[in-house]
């Protein structure tokens, strides 16, 4: 069955960095596109960054520029290199194989001011 575990949130000062990771089971990874989501309190899902099987990303314009998406598929796992946070970058980030509905339990990520 599809697993995906979320991990790498944290606490972390305004213009810090956090990496975020994503390992995926149950699947055949390498062939799925994938994608990171978040939702902040009081608001709906959004979507973060998105990588094809091929490695073609795309970004919200809110992250363009700050976060990069990447993946290891011998590891089957996702990342989400995040760089410059904001407070507004405060949310449950959830990883998400794209055609697939089914969430992991997300990481949190807090960004002090």
């Amino acid at each position: 069955q599809v697993q995906l575990v979320e991990s790498g949130g944290g606490l972390v000062q305004a213009g810090g960095s956090l990496r975020l990771s994503c390992a995926a089971s149950g699947i055949i990874f390498s062939i799925r596109a994938m994608g990171w989501y978040r939702q902040a309190p009081g608001k709906q899902r959004e979507l973060v960054a998105t990588i094809s099987s091929s490695g073609n990303t795309n970004y919200a314009d809110f992250v363009q520029g700050r976060f990069t998406i990447s993946r290891d598929n011998a590891k089957n796992t996702v990342y989400l290199q995040m760089n410059s946070l904001k407070p507004e970058d405060t949310a449950v980030y959830y990883c998400k194989i794209i055609t697939v509905q089914y969430w992991g339990q997300g990481t949190q990520v807090t960004v002090s001011s």
